[in-house]
């Protein structure tokens, strides 16, 4: 099977109000796709409904061929925009419940990308900047050896310094069956990393192309298309 997800006919609405409509797409392994679009454009909504987080109003999901629930869940690595593990735990104390949970946490690669970064792995988190938390929350994702891998702003709290690393740690921990789904407003820091991007505007696919195909065919770059499309 070339595709790891699959959307069909997604429709999510909010006391009436919809946050997706009708979308519909294939993302293929081995593939990087930005999701791209402005803030209220759908994307956190269309990220938890994948993870199944959220109950869809209307349409299908399927990661791998199997719908959203039990076994689409033990294929996802999702990294979420906040916060998530408790600030008491130490690094170490983390990894071991990664590694009881989750069948294919390789705590070795954790480990080894604590070292790259510097970061102590019995450090607790409430003793950590942002910054090195959101390093720690990516690692453990990207120490999964999962199938999809969906990063909300994975360097949005981090330094400029620090990003090259973190975009080829996301580059260099995935199996190339897999594919990443990468949420990001930092575009022209992630562009040289995508294959593939998916522009969200009001709850609806306005763009899904290839990177090559912009830069050939539009003759411009994907932070320049974006800003383009989304022009206030």
């Amino acid at each position: 099977m070339d595709a790891v997800l699959c959307v069909r006919n997604l429709t999510k609405t909010y006391s009436r109000i919809p946050a997706l409509t009708n979308i519909s797409f294939d993302l293929a392994k081995g593939r990087i796709i930005g999701l791209l679009g402005p803030n209220g454009s759908g994307k956190t909504t269309l990220i938890k409904t994948i993870c199944g987080l959220l109950q869809p109003d209307e349409g299908e999901i399927s990661v791998m061929g199997h719908p959203v629930g039990t076994e689409s869940k033990k294929l996802i690595s999702y990294l979420p925009d906040s916060t998530y593990l408790g600030s008491g735990m130490s690094v170490r104390e983390i990894i071991d419940f990664f590694r009881d949970f989750y069948a294919d946490f390789e705590a070795e690669r954790a480990y080894d990308m604590l070292a790259r970064l510097g970061i102590n792995p019995a450090a607790r988190l409430k003793t950590m900047s942002k910054g090195t938390r959101e390093k720690v929350q990516l690692i453990l994702v990207m120490s999964r050896r999962a199938r999809l891998y969906i990063l909300d702003e994975p360097i949005a709290g981090v330094d400029p310094a620090a990003r090259d690393y973190i975009l080829n740690t996301i580059i260099t921990n995935y199996d190339r069956e897999s594919s990443i789904l990468i949420s990001t407003h930092l575009i022209s820091d992630v562009e040289n990393i995508l294959d593939d991007v998916i522009f969200l505007r009001q709850g609806n696919i306005v763009r899904f192309a290839s990177v090559e195909e912009i830069r050939g065919v539009e003759g411009t770059s994907v932070d320049g298309l974006f800003r383009e499309v989304f022009r206030c």
